[in-house]
């Protein structure tokens, strides 16, 4: 697969969906098209999945990252 960002994968992948969902694609092509569509969808999903690790995680005052814990509101 090519590179992607992102956007770029979810905008193929949603071209995919439109194309499969229309069901006048010659069986072949169909079988092409959903195959490029999980593998975009697995791109997409592990991109998210790292953002989340990125966005879950803090660093301390030592440098090192910790799991962001949530205080509710209280300090």
């Amino acid at each position: 697969m090519t590179k992607h960002t992102f956007a770029e994968a979810m905008i193929e992948l949603e071209e995919i969906v439109r194309r499969l969902e229309q069901g006048d694609v010659p069986l072949e092509e169909a079988i092409d098209l959903y195959k490029k569509g999980m593998e975009l969808s697995k791109f997409c999903h592990e991109k998210l999945q790292h953002a989340e690790e990125q966005l879950i995680s803090i660093v301390n005052e030592n440098g090192e990252k910790k799991p962001f814990e949530p205080t509710n509101g209280e300090e």
